[in-house]
Order: C-alpha cells, then sequence, then structure tokens
C-alpha cells in the first residue's frame, strides 16, 4: 500500500518553496533566527487555519500531540512565545507577497479558460473587521470601538479577490477606490453599489476603458438623450441615454450614460442600473449588478471559516500576519478545488481538510469521497 504524506504536507508542497525562501531573504525574515523559521511559523499558522484553533495555547498543545510528523512539515522546534514573538515581528509583508506570488500562478493556469462573460468581470467592495479598542488600541475607529476594514476587489473568473487593502476602519471605500490602483484590464467590467459612486472616479474608469455597473442614486440628475435598443423582456422596463444634469456632476461626468430600468421578477422591487456599457443587453447589465452578491458571500464566509475574528496577537503586525495567511489558505483550497473540478462547496473542502488534517491519504481521494453514501449530507451542509 502507498504511503502518502499528511493532508498537510500536500498543501504545503502547493506552495513555491523557493519563490517564498526569496521574499523570506529579500525582507530579511529569519534574521537573528535559530530555528523556528519563516517556513515554520506559515506551517504552523496554516495549521491553525486549517485545525480551527482560537489560541496560540490551542495551536501548541495540538501540535504537541503530532510530533511524528514535525520532521516532514519542517518544523524542528516550537513554544508559544516563540510563536507569539513571531507573528509580532517578523513582517507581515512576507505573506502578503506570497499571496499575491500563488495568486499571479493561480492567474496563469486559468488563462484562456472559458468564462460566461468575454470581459473580465469584478466587483469592488469592503468589509469591517470589529476589534476590541482595549487591546487593539492603534485601530481606533469609534470613541469606545476599534475595526480594520479589508478592501477587495474580487474576480468573478477566480473566485477569490485580486487584490487586497487593509486599513484602518475610518477610510471611506470611495477614498481607498481613488487612492489605489486596482489591476483593472481594458474592457473589463465592475461591479460596485452606490457607495463607490463619484463622477469624476466613474469618468477616470471610462477614460481607462473600464466598464461600470452601479446603481443609480436616487436624486441623480439627468436628461434623456434618447432611447437605447429598449427590449420589453426579462424585466426590463426602460433602456435610456442620459446626461448628468447637476452643475458639477455634468463637470465631473460629462459624457453620456445608459440608465436600465429593471424589475426583479422575484421580490417585484425595481432597479435603476448605471453604466458606461452601451453594447450588452439590459437584462445582461441586471445579471452584472445581481453577480456583485458573490463578494458579500465570500466576505460571510471568511469570517465564518477562517480565523480571522479572533486574534492570536494584538499587534497591527500579528493580526495583518494572520489575515493574510488566512487568504493563503483560502487560495490554496479555492486552487485545488478549480483544477481538481471538485464537487463539493467550499464550506465542505475546509471541512473535509479540518478531519483529516493528519491522516496520510491522497488529497485527491479526498475530493472524491461520497457523503450522500455515507449519509453525512446533513453534516456537511452550511448553517445558512
Amino acid at each position: 500500500m502507498e504511503q502518502f504524506n499528511t493532508v498537510l504536507r500536500q498543501l504545503l508542497n502547493f506552495i513555491p518553496r523557493r519563490e517564498f525562501e526569496s521574499i523570506v531573504f529579500n525582507e530579511k525574515g529569519n534574521r537573528y533566527v535559530k530555528r523556528y523559521n519563516c517556513w515554520s511559523q506559515l506551517t504552523t499558522m496554516l495549521y491553525a487555519q486549517a485545525s480551527d484553533k482560537d489560541s496560540l495555547r490551542d495551536i501548541i498543545t495540538g501540535l504537541s500531540t503530532q510530533r511524528n510528523h514535525w520532521y516532514h512539515l519542517g518544523i524542528v522546534n516550537i513554544a508559544r512565545s516563540t510563536l507569539a514573538h513571531a507573528n509580532a515581528h517578523r513582517s507581515y509583508q512576507i505573506y502578503e507577497q506570497l499571496f499575491y506570488g500563488l495568486l499571479d500562478r493561480s492567474h496563469r493556469q486559468i488563462e484562456g479558460r472559458r468564462f460566461r462573460f468575454k470581459n473580465k468581470l469584478y466587483s469592488l467592495d469592503s468589509t469591517t473587521i470589529d476589534l476590541c479598542l482595549s487591546l487593539f488600541d492603534w485601530a481606533r475607529f469609534r470613541t469606545t470601538k476599534g475595526a480594520i476594514k479589508m478592501h477587495c476587489l474580487y474576480s468573478h473568473q477566480l473566485k477569490v479577490p485580486d487584490q487586497i487593502i487593509i486599513t484602518d476602519g475610518k477610510k471611506s471605500d470611495i477614498r481607498v477606490a481613488k487612492n489605489n490602483d486596482w489591476p483593472l484590464e481594458l474592457d473589463s467590467i465592475l461591479a460596485v453599489d452606490r457607495g463607490y459612486i463619484d463622477y469624476k472616479y466613474l469618468k477616470t474608469l471610462d477614460s481607462k476603458g473600464v466598464f461600470f455597473v452601479t446603481r443609480a442614486k436616487e436624486n441623480m440628475k439627468s436628461a434623456l438623450i434618447g432611447q437605447h435598443k429598449f427590449c420589453n423582456k426579462y424585466g426590463v422596463l426602460a433602456d435610456k441615454k442620459i446626461k448628468l444634469k447637476g452643475y458639477f456632476s455634468a463637470q465631473k461626468y460629462p459624457d453620456m450614460l445608459r440608465l436600465v430600468v429593471f424589475r426583479d421578477k422575484e421580490t417585484a422591487k425595481v432597479y435603476r442600473f448605471l453604466t458606461n456599457n452601451f453594447k450588452l443587453a439590459a437584462s445582461s447589465i441586471a445579471k452584472i449588478y445581481k453577480s456583485r452578491w458573490e463578494i458579500e458571500i465570500f466576505f460571510k464566509w471568511i469570517k465564518q471559516n477562517l480565523k480571522i475574528k479572533t486574534f492570536m496577537g494584538t499587534s497591527k503586525n500579528a493580526v495583518l500576519t494572520q489575515i493574510w495567511i488566512a487568504m493563503i489558505y483560502m487560495l490554496l483550497l479555492t486552487y485545488i478545488k478549480f483544477q481538481t473540478r471538485c464537487k463539493y462547496s467550499l464550506l465542505e473542502f475546509t471541512r473535509i481538510i479540518k478531519s483529516t488534517i493528519f491522516d496520510r491519504k491522497d488529497l485527491i481521494d479526498l475530493l472524491n469521497i461520497d457523503l450522500n453514501r455515507l449519509g453525512l449530507t446533513q453534516l456537511w451542509l452550511p448553517n445558512t
């Protein structure tokens, strides 16, 4: 019988070790380190994510029962104080760079794969992670509350964020959107909610050849220029060509825009969508904005299934280290699921990994487990 490495070791095999060591060298991550290096730290924190550990003591206790696997994982020695010191003082940028390195590899793997839109589709949004102000005094949000914000450019093709920016909780979404250079290609489509409506910013997107889809503000003043190719189907009530009428709005966005009025058949609610795309059908514009909910589901999933709400350190570096390693774990699972065409949801996949983290089983075989046959269907269903 073939003897496999542990499931955790197989997950680590997806991380390019040479690229990681190059990042560590450039960031001087292993400077003055004798035994517990950056690879050991990454392995330990990935184990914490995969096994759903809540504290440093819980991590050390769990790993102490698996000493016979340390050699294969690259761990030599570990103590709670050592892990706490590493998280607090080793630059989180090591793991941020590793995330983007893995993301770049994922891009190359899916290049040329079919997608429902010819244009690349993105959503831009943020989520707030609440923190206790008395412990995380560097993350002041309100008088008695601390928080940080995770701003994500979500790729609907990859099903993961294409870029993540973490700021303090006070930063507004539109300010972060305007002050950062997002990797949006020519003819890509960006779906945003009304919090990102700044006509100067929308004009900047248009000048870069990026299409945007958002919901029009209720108080938007506009002048009707003419009718677009109206099709009274699929819930489309109107399809108009307009220009902004307000003095400052017209100066910021002087060009023509498209206003699509759509009624949702399920809720009977009427929506008004604003876009600079005049090629796609009106029903497609409505579907693009509806797909923006994928990023909301993504935010909900990472908060429920990754350790980014309870932190194992109080310094800013420790918090960001934990967040970036959580994102690395999420990306690894998404990449494996995509490449193997795994039929299970990401939630089911994470629960399978959690239950078998130190088993010597082939990861591919685990993805072929028939949960219905085992009578575990209800056990693996999400709670939402």
